[in-house]
C-alpha cells in the first residue's frame, strides 16, 4: 500500500514537472532572440513569487495559500494541450473544455484530485477573490517578463518575421492608441483584468519604468 502511494505520487510528479521544459509558447510567436526563452514551470514560479510579494506589501486580505496552490495548478492542462495562445484560434469554450479533460487526466492518480479539480475551477471562474487576485498575477507576471525581454532587446515589435501579428484586430487597435512595444501590447491587452488598483498601479509602474535597473 505504502508503496503504491509512492508510485503515484511519483507518477504525478514525473508529468507535472514536463513543464519545466516547454517553452511558453508566446514568446514563439513573438519571435523571440534569446538563448534561453522562459519555461512553463518558471512562469508558475513567477506567479506565486509576484503573488507573496503583493501580499506581503499591500495585505489585499486573500488566503494566499490558497492563491499559491491555485497558481501552482493553474496550468496544469499545458502538459497535455500544450501552451495556446490568442493566435491559435481556438475559443474561449473550446480551450476550456479540452483544458478540463487535461487537467483530469493528469491529476487522476491523486487522492485530492477533486479537491484540486474544484481549485482550478474557481481559478478559471474568478467568482472568488483569491481567484482574481490569482489571475492578476497570473496576468501581470506575464506583463513583467514581457518588459524584460523588451529591455533586453529580445522581442521587437518591428521585426519583419511580426509583420503578421500586426494585423490582428486587437494589436490593430492597440497600435492606433500609440503603444509601441510588445510590452506595452501585452500590459494594455489585461489592463481590463485589473480591477484591484494596486495591480493595475503596478502595470503602470511596469510600462513607465526600466525594471532592469531594479536589479
Amino acid at each position: 500500500m505504502k508503496n503504491q502511494k509512492i508510485e503515484k505520487l511519483l507518477q504525478f510528479y514525473l508529468l507535472a514537472t514536463e513543464l519545466k521544459d516547454k517553452i511558453r509558447s508566446g514568446w514563439k510567436v513573438w519571435n523571440i532572440e534569446r538563448e534561453r526563452v522562459e519555461s512553463i514551470a518558471e512562469h508558475i514560479y513567477g506567479t506565486c513569487i509576484l503573488a507573496i510579494s503583493i501580499d506581503s506589501e499591500f495585505e489585499l486580505n486573500v488566503d494566499i495559500y490558497k492563491v499559491v496552490i491555485m497558481l501552482i495548478l493553474h496550468e496544469i492542462e499545458e502538459i497535455k494541450i500544450g501552451d495556446l495562445t490568442p493566435f491559435d484560434k481556438v475559443t474561449k469554450e473550446q480551450k476550456r473544455k479540452i483544458g478540463k479533460k487535461a487537467v483530469e487526466e493528469v491529476l487522476s492518480t491523486l487522492d485530492k484530485k477533486v479537491q484540486y479539480i474544484e481549485l482550478i475551477e474557481e481559478f478559471e471562474n474568478m467568482e472568488t477573490k483569491e481567484a482574481i487576485f490569482a489571475k492578476m498575477c497570473d496576468k501581470l507576471e506575464a506583463d513583467i517578463q514581457c518588459k524584460l525581454y523588451c529591455e533586453e532587446n529580445c522581442i521587437d515589435i518591428n521585426r519583419k518575421e511580426n509583420e503578421h501579428l500586426l494585423e490582428d484586430e486587437r494589436i490593430q487597435k492597440l497600435l492606433q492608441k500609440g503603444e509601441k512595444t510588445v510590452a506595452d501590447l501585452f500590459i494594455e491587452n489585461d489592463r481590463h483584468i485589473y480591477t484591484e488598483k494596486v495591480f493595475e498601479n503596478i502595470a503602470d509602474y511596469i510600462k513607465d519604468n526600466d525594471l532592469l535597473k531594479l536589479k
